[in-house]
């Protein structure tokens, strides 16, 4: 079972959040994430097409993502879009900002929004909001994990509650995926 994570990372922090998110996966026996940061050059087209599943990721700038993961998402439009080479493919995303609200959301809407337009299956957390700092899920997110960094090197920020968050996330992808592949046999 492939799981590619697609991301952009400026500062390290997204990067860190994949990383997390490959670890989750991991987690699930027969389930192999690759991780795909966009700002190292071309994507191969032919290995995302080839994943059972794409879990998405990218920092949020003023409410947005990414201009190179929408570059991305561009780009695939021709490539996987038209030929609908990601249909029934299961999705999801995680996103991390430097406030603890910073319009997350409206990164996370968009990336579902993104994996919708290409006839995704979004997977989200189904995880309560933590009620504390330490819990996993603390900043609320239901449509994918959400990360907040302090202006600090991305080893020591975002906290490990959403590291933990993150790694769920990847987990809950890979479980879904598995059902969903057997489901098909």
């Amino acid at each position: 079972m492939k799981i590619a994570i697609v991301f952009d990372s400026s500062y390290g922090h997204t990067a860190r959040l994949a990383r997390h998110v490959a670890e989750g996966v991991a987690r699930v026996p027969g389930a192999e994430a690759t991780l795909f940061p966009v700002a190292d050059g071309p994507v191969d087209w032919t290995a995302l097409a080839a994943s059972d599943a794409i879990i998405f990721g990218s920092p949020t700038y003023n409410g947005l993502i990414s201009a190179r993961l929408k570059q991305f998402m561009e780009e695939a439009t021709g490539t996987a879009w038209r030929p609908q080479a990601w249909r029934n493919k299961i999705a999801a995303g995680f996103t991390n900002s430097g406030a603890l609200h910073g319009d997350k959301l409206n990164s996370l809407v968009s990336l579902a929004l993104f994996a919708a337009q290409h006839g995704m299956i979004w997977v989200g957390l189904d995880l309560f909001p933590g009620k504390s700092p330490d819990e996993l899920n603390r900043l609320g997110g239901w449509l994918g994990a959400m990360a907040q960094s302090d202006d600090a090197p991305a080893d020591v920020t975002p906290p490990d509650s959403d590291l933990r968050t993150a790694a769920y996330l990847g987990q809950r992808v890979a479980d879904i995926t598995a059902q969903f592949l057997k489901g098909k046999a």
